[in-house]
């Protein structure tokens, strides 16, 4: 209804191509009917307006809830009835991987996953959800944020404890991946890019059961369920997975519990979440050779609460608390520990924050504020200053913390965008202050615009500039092979990019390139006559980027009777140009310079389907080989292939499958002297039932 007239308007139509039965965040309109086709493997898009001044897109939300007004053919047809709402901002790539490909991949865990994603870097550690270092666009592993629900829960210690999720693969109903500079979105920490994990959204009650066991005594087994009522959902799940290794002490037990809960009132729909895991594991070689006997143990809880209100300014309001504890043994149960180890590393980190989204449309477009805080806090016997009380370390008998430190981030943001026939416009900008840089504070703006320019092809352009504070781990760590240095400076970047997508039936594909100016970059880097890893602001990287997607649809173009699902092809090519001396890098030079992805989907025979999935990876850097006692050459990474197949049986209901990681069982590295698995064979069944 048009307030000003009084007259009712026709919903304008927008037609995506590629798209299933879900709310998909990423889309989203006001007064206008949006068409989605239907979904394969894995889809990339650009959340680009279409050109009516009502066209609006929020940039803050997380997820989307739409109303839908189904008319099944071969499109789902969705009507949005109120003030949209979007993952990512406007003209900015991102890459969705729905149920139907989480279910179908061949793959057993959210890194598993994330390792097949457009310009996704995930270096494994352990199989299965063990502990990963993930990154995006050349970035490194400190550089992502990750989110549950829209709720940050990126750890202020060390991001390798980032992917400490309180729930399995078999509980996400989506991720969603925003590649490219996010503080003006989630604000400091966002650097690289934003990683966002969906959980519980089904609209009906249903109970899974799943069970899988494979080589290396692996077994896995999990419940999860839904129940709807009219004014409450509700979502659990629980897992628990063994192993005992595919080499000496890389063992595993990991257990996780999750709940996800939404209420609906006349005051606006309150979304609260909790979750908890506790997991051990050997970690042989996993932060260096020299200490093959190495372990860990780690537990985390999480709670947020989440209001969404309001009509005329509308509100969403949320709160969370995450609290991680970590003890790591340099030698395991103090087994041949030398006389001058006496005590493991124990670790534990308190974040809690508060955050106050807001927006409202006009005649000028549209425009989001809002504010938030952040407190990072940690306890540890070897990270931080020295208190001058210590205190128990919880669970662990006669143990006390001895070190500690906190700081606070606070900020604001303020964004509009405009819109003018086929084009669209957005800037914004975001201020930060953070209590480790005095009362300085920093201002990092953003702009994006786009162009329709024909009714299959869209260009886009953006420029962003992000920051990164940096980790506990990075200030104060201390060991015979890492010090860390408490004068570090956050990062900053700046972000130029471009790029074109196309949509069509049967295909839809895009091209972009970047461009990243990074400023004091943190690494861990030595020269080579040292042994000692030493964490430094490296003076300047600058990184170039293309990117490729294109997905082909059979059934669209040569009809339904066609045996192959889908095809996805992406490639992603980056070069690094660095001035960091003679210094060799850990983590931050050691980018992936080649990576091709080849995802195919195809029925076998009646119920019997078949999912593979390839990747070339062509890292950049070297690494110093360890003889058994002592460094020795330099040795670059070897590029590879690695495949992964799944073999499945599906009707009503029920999926027996058959997976194989590494199927080609290559010898290959994401980290210098820690080989991965080679192939590993699984199989599993799961049981859905709808009420």
């Amino acid at each position: 209804m048009d307030k000003t007239t009084g007259k009712r308007q026709a919903p304008e139509v927008v037609t995506f191509k590629k798209w299933g039965r879900k709310g998909y965040s990423v889309f989203c309109s006001l007064h206008k009917v949006v068409r989605i086709g239907s979904l394969g493997v894995m889809y990339f898009l650009h959340a680009i307006p279409s050109n009516a001044a009502t066209n609006l897109l929020d940039a803050r939300r997380d997820t989307l809830d739409l109303t839908k007004d189904v008319h099944q053919v071969d499109e789902v047809v969705v009507r949005a009835q109120r003030a949209p709402v979007t993952f990512s901002q406007v003209a900015r790539a991102v890459t969705v991987i729905g149920k139907d490909e989480i279910e179908a991949a061949p793959v057993q865990s959210i890194q598993d996953l994330l390792e097949y994603a457009l310009n996704v870097d995930v270096r494994q550690r352990g199989n299965f959800g063990v502990q990963a270092d993930v990154s995006i666009r050349g970035g490194s592993f400190d550089q992502v944020l990750i989110l549950l629900n829209g709720i940050n829960i990126t750890d202020p210690q060390t991001g390798h404890h980032n992917l400490n999720l309180p729930i399995s693969l078999d509980a996400v109903e989506r991720i969603e991946i925003l590649e490219g500079p996010a503080s003006r979105v989630y604000r400091a920490n966002a650097f690289s890019g934003a990683i966002n994990i969906i959980t519980g959204t089904s609209d009906h009650s249903n109970l899974k059961v799943r069970a899988a066991g494979g080589q290396h005594g692996y077994y896995n087994g999990g419940l999860s369920g839904t129940w709807v009522t009219k004014h409450m959902k509700n979502f659990m799940a629980a897992d628990y997975r063994k192993s005992d290794g595919y080499i000496n002490n890389t063992d595993f037990n990991i257990g996780e519990g999750f709940y996800q809960g939404k209420i609906m009132t006349n005051a606006g729909n309150l979304e609260i979440q909790t979750g908890y895991t506790n997991r051990g594991f050997g970690a042989n070689s996993f932060y260096t050779p020299a200490y093959p006997n190495q372990y860990e143990r780690i537990k985390t809880i999480f709670a947020s609460a989440k209001m969404k209100t309001g009509k005329v300014v509308h509100f969403t309001p949320s709160v969370y608390w995450r609290r991680n504890q970590d003890r790591f043994e340099l030698f395991r149960g103090m087994v041949d520990a030398p006389s001058w180890y006496t005590q493991h590393n124990y670790h534990l980190t308190d974040v809690y924050g508060t955050s106050l989204n807001a927006w409202f449309t006009s005649p000028l477009g549209k425009t989001a504020f809002g504010s938030n805080f952040r407190s990072e806090n940690i306890w540890s016997t070897v990270l931080g200053k020295e208190m001058d009380k210590p205190i128990n370390v919880p669970g662990e008998d006669g143990i006390r913390f001895t070190k500690s430190d906190s700081r606070t981030n606070f900020s604001m943001f303020l964004e509009h965008s405009a819109y003018l026939k086929s084009w669209t416009f957005s800037g914004g900008l975001v201020t930060n202050w953070n209590s480790q840089l005095g009362m300085k504070w920093n201002l990092y703006p953003g702009a994006n615009m786009s162009w329709n320019f024909s009714k299959i092809a869209r260009w886009y352009a953006s420029v962003n500039k992000s920051l990164r504070m940096p980790t506990f781990t990075d200030l104060y760590y201390s060991s015979p092979t890492n010090v860390g240095n408490p004068d570090l400076k956050p990062e900053e970047a700046t972000v130029l990019e471009s790029g074109i997508k196309l949509e069509q039936k049967g295909l839809t594909g895009h091209v972009s390139l970047f461009h990243r100016w990074g400023k004091n970059m943190i690494d861990w880097v030595r020269q080579p006559d040292e042994t000692v890893w030493h964490a430094e602001n490296l003076t300047k990287i600058n990184t170039d980027g293309v990117e490729f997607a294109a997905r082909i649809n059979p059934k669209e173009l040569f009809g339904k009777k066609t045996f192959i699902h889908s095809i996805d092809v992406s490639y992603a090519w980056m070069n690094q140009n660095k001035q960091s001396g003679i210094y060799a890098s850990r983590y931050v030079l050691d980018y992936m310079k080649n990576k091709l992805d080849i995802g195919i989907s195809h029925a076998i025979w009646n119920h019997v389907g078949a999912n593979w999935q390839f990747s070339y990876q062509d890292r950049n850097g070297a690494y110093t080989r360890w003889t058994g006692t002592s460094y020795g050459e330099e040795v670059s990474y070897k590029p590879f292939w690695l495949a992964d197949a799944r073999l499945y049986w599906k009707r009503k209901g029920t999926n027996i499958y058959m997976g194989i990681s590494n199927l080609l069982d290559k010898t290959y590295y994401d980290f210098g002297n820690l080989a991965q698995p080679g192939r590993w064979i699984r199989f599993g069944i799961i049981r859905q039932i709808d009420f």
